[in-house]
């Protein structure tokens, strides 16, 4: 029989059945009846069952959301039973339609940095030009691969720069039980067609870039000199760890440059170490300024 993992949700109501493989490639499904359930012929039968309100598929699980009719734990596992019956006796899941993206072979990998709560997972092919950053769902609508990440509920903070994306998770868990499933979903997402930026975000961000560049001619020069500095000697370090480093501002009085960490630069252990030992010290030396501090600032 088809081995089922119950797992409980944040809500109550809803409750997740794991499969120990991917059910859909990178697809997700909501159904909340029959009616719209005629891409899966699974949910329809679920729906025949009175206390089913919504039925979830995605990447290896099936959630079900449940109404207030019944407790979970009366009917759990006979709903398990009824999926893995279902399943065995070759039942579909979902109907593959015939107008999928085709397929695109890509190779993705696990890279350590130097935050043990970021992991970095390089992709054989370019994603972006611009580095882009998430700190919750709430923010993904630029990214439809960020927001399916941020579906995993040990993801935290999201990164997306060049060939990478930096995934920052909660302490709950280790890179150990969760490095292999995100790094298939991630490949399996991207090689199915899965967007990974909306256009329209790199148009916005091409403006800002203009912006920035507008900005950059009004600064003084020690401003200019130190993003220069953080641009060709920090930023390729930093990118190569997961992370984006970005110039705040420079006050001409105290001597203190303010810079915002991000990816798995942000929240690092080593990030102080870093900027103090390293960047403080590059500028001092390229500024001729023993009196410049370094401060950072958390995206």
């Amino acid at each position: 029989m088809t081995k089922l993992i119950i797992k409980e949700t944040q809500n109550p109501t809803i409750l997740k059945f794991e499969f120990e493989d991917f059910i859909t490639q990178n697809e997700n499904f909501e159904f909340k009846n029959i009616d719209e359930a005629k891409e899966s012929p699974l949910a329809q039968q679920l729906f025949y069952l009175p206390f089913v309100k919504t039925v979830y598929i995605s990447g290896n699980f099936i959630a079900i959301e449940k109404f207030s009719i019944v407790e979970w734990d009366d009917v759990k596992d006979a709903v398990a039973e009824q999926i893995s019956t279902f399943v065995d006796n070759g039942g579909v899941i979902i109907t593959v339609t015939e107008n999928k993206v085709k397929k695109q072979p890509i190779t993705v990998y696990g890279e350590s940095t130097p935050n043990p709560s970021a992991l970095k997972f390089v992709v054989s092919r370019m994603l972006t030009k611009n580095a882009i950053e998430f700190k919750n769902i709430d923010q993904t609508e630029a990214s439809p691969l960020a927001k399916e990440l941020f579906k995993f509920p040990y993801v935290k903070e999201i990164f997306i720069d060049e060939n990478y994306i930096s995934v920052t998770k909660y302490e709950i868990i280790s890179w150990d039980e969760i490095t292999l499933e995100l790094r298939t979903f991630i490949k399996q997402y991207i090689e199915n067609g899965g967007k990974v930026l909306d256009e329209t975000v790199l148009v916005a961000a091409k403006k800002t870039e203009d912006n920035k560049e507008q900005e950059f001619d009004k600064l003084d020069v020690t401003s200019q000199q130190i993003i220069n500095i953080l641009e060709e000697y920090v930023k390729p370090a930093v990118a190569a760890d997961g992370g984006n480093i970005a110039f705040d501002s420079y006050n001409e009085e105290t001597k203190v440059v303010k810079v915002i960490l991000q990816g798995a630069c942000s929240g690092c252990p080593s990030s102080t170490f870093t900027l103090k030992s390293g960047i403080e010290n590059m500028l001092k030396s390229m500024l001729n300024d023993e009196k410049i501090q370094v401060e950072a600032l958390n995206a």
